[in-house]
């Protein structure tokens, strides 16, 4: 508590004692503009690890078109999935291996960490590899934005308590977004059709929603090195005896520049440095925060979709859009609510 009359009985150096060289606010604008700057500051502290979530979904969104040209005209969805897995497996397995933390890892941590492992590698990689080949980068990326509302209902699955109804009805609203790319073809989801690669790319956001809810605990324990290299460790086990079955085939060097550039933009700048950036932004953040900063990826995707003649926006898409997006707005609303009811912001005092 601050008392705002202690506040009003300081001097300035030039005139010391308790008269002002300039008036004094009142007791509330005091109180407004405290309750300003401990948000500003805490905002600024958190900066950095908003920007690794904004650069990374701005890396993700660029997936999806490359997911799309390379699976439509050279590789098969699993051969880009091996080396999606291989590559994050160089890069953070030395990380668990050499660090300190990684031998501190209890009972509690590996029961958490190895479903979560299964769920990033073979729920999130796979299955968006797998739906990306037969949707556009448009839809794909449109579904990924459902990230908040599955992160919502994952948490309360896992941390049951009680939610505002301005967040029901955004879970309902994005739900219903979602159903329209889904069931636009019908209502049967054909094997290769579009509205089964949607389904399969929402199987997927499910998977990474429910991974960023339980995974944040250890992740702020351990660090965010020590976590994935245990990740990749235990999908480099599970993938490993697959690996040279797709791989051994896979005809690099009479790949034209083009598409080993995109082969190698989705291996390090679309999967090691995203993925690190999204797990250290999580590490600090919220998880509902994480899931928000999904709504870049549609953005760009659909932006090098159209680009590069892959897709166009129709009014399916942007029906859908629109309730995903309306839905997400009343899931922020209600989370900043929730968030100002139950953490409220030390009070001024007045005087007397």
């Amino acid at each position: 508590m601050f008392d705002a009359a202690k506040i009003r009985k300081v001097g300035c150096k030039k005139h010391p004692g308790p008269k002002f060289c300039r008036p004094v606010p009142s007791a509330r604008t005091a109180a407004r503009g405290l309750e300003q700057n401990l948000r500003s500051e805490g905002f600024v502290r958190k900066t950095r690890y908003h920007l690794d979530l904004v650069f990374a979904n701005l890396l993700f969104g660029a997936n999806f078109s490359f997911y799309v040209s390379l699976t439509r005209n050279y590789l098969d969805f699993q051969q880009i999935f091996m080396l999606q897995v291989l590559s994050a497996a160089l890069f953070f397995i030395p990380f668990a291996l050499f660090s300190r933390r990684s031998w501190r890892i209890t009972r509690h941590d590996v029961v958490r960490i190895v479903p979560v492992s299964l769920l990033v590698v073979y729920g999130w990689m796979y299955l968006l590899l797998w739906g990306s080949s037969y949707t556009t980068p448009i839809d794909a990326s449109v579904i990924a934005t459902l990230g908040p509302v599955f992160t919502l209902i994952a948490d309360h699955l896992i941390h049951p308590h009680r939610y505002l109804r301005v967040r029901q009805a955004g879970i309902v609203c994005a739900l219903v977004g979602a159903a329209i790319l889904l069931l636009r073809q019908g209502p049967l989801l054909v094997h290769g059709s579009e509205a089964f690669g949607n389904a399969l790319v929402l199987a997927a956001v499910v998977a990474i929603a429910v991974n960023t809810v339980v995974i944040r605990e250890p992740l702020q324990r351990r660090g965010t090195l020590v976590v994935m290299g245990w990740y990749y460790i235990i999908g480099l086990t599970v993938t490993a005896p697959f690996f040279w079955h797709y791989i051994a085939h896979v005809p690099f060097l009479r790949l034209p520049p083009a598409a080993l550039g995109e082969l190698a933009y989705i291996l390090v700048f679309g999967t090691v440095l995203p993925m690190y950036l999204l797990y250290r932004g999580t590490e600090h953040l919220t998880s509902v925060h994480t899931a928000l900063y999904r709504y870049i990826q549609p953005l760009i995707a659909g932006a090098l979709a159209v680009a590069r003649g892959q897709a166009r926006f129709d009014a399916a898409n942007l029906t859908a859009l629109g309730f995903i997006f309306a839905g997400i707005v009343l899931v922020v609303v209600g989370y900043e609510f929730f968030e100002r009811r139950e953490h409220p912001l030390p009070r001024i005092r007045r005087p007397g």
